[in-house]
């Protein structure tokens, strides 16, 4: 089975729907003629195999890239051009505690429980 991802005159994925084997290998045909869906479709992966990150309703495909891309889940965070996926500017503390992101101090903030 094949996923298509179907995105607006944004690029903006609405929807994500499986695509039967027998209609792979004609995903957007089928979708657009066969289902009577219209719009655009682009084939996602959730292996990552092609368009490097799984579409999710919210995503944006980037042509020029060819990849699916989360939205931005803060400013201070950058794109990293080879995954495609948001970085934050400061990396993940590895000492085995949890951390969430301080935007404000655009730092890691050890979770603490109570």
């Amino acid at each position: 089975m094949a996923h298509f991802a179907q995105i607006d005159e944004n690029n903006l994925v609405t929807q994500v729907l499986v695509v039967p084997d027998n209609a792979e290998d004609r995903g957007q045909d089928y979708l657009v003629n066969d289902l009577g869906l219209g719009g655009t479709w682009v084939q996602t992966s959730y292996t990552n195999r092609i368009r490097k990150n799984y579409a999710g309703v919210g995503f944006t495909y980037d042509a020029t890239r060819d990849a699916f891309i989360a939205p931005k889940p803060y400013d201070s965070w950058l794109l990293d051009e080879d995954t495609c996926r948001w970085e934050a500017p400061v990396a993940y503390p590895t000492d085995g505690v949890m951390y969430t992101w301080n935007e404000t101090n655009t730092d890691w903030e050890a979770i603490v429980n109570e």
